[in-house]
């Protein structure tokens, strides 16, 4: 039988409040999409460990974002890349 849970997709985490969540200056990597490069696959989305990105606008919430660069190892098209964050 089949549990509905599994059926549907859903992201592992979400983006918390507090110590735990925002990056706050410690980031040394901050990706940014291409938007003529992305073709809306979506995998940038699956694949966020904090679910920072916004599934109908592709936006990256950067108060949360960590930098780890996943999302660019994922893309197919590279229509992300991650660039030094300003000092």
């Amino acid at each position: 039988m089949a549990n509905k849970i599994y059926d549907e997709k859903y992201p592992v985490s979400y983006p918390m409040h507090g110590a735990g969540g925002k990056t706050g200056d410690w980031r040394l990597l901050t990706p940014r999409i291409d938007r003529e490069k992305c073709s809306k696959c979506m995998l940038c989305w699956v694949y966020c460990p904090d679910a920072v990105i916004d599934r109908e606008t592709l936006e990256i919430d950067y108060e949360y974002c960590k930098g780890c660069g996943i999302c660019a190892r994922e893309c197919p098209r590279k229509a992300i890349v991650m660039i030094r964050e300003e000092e």
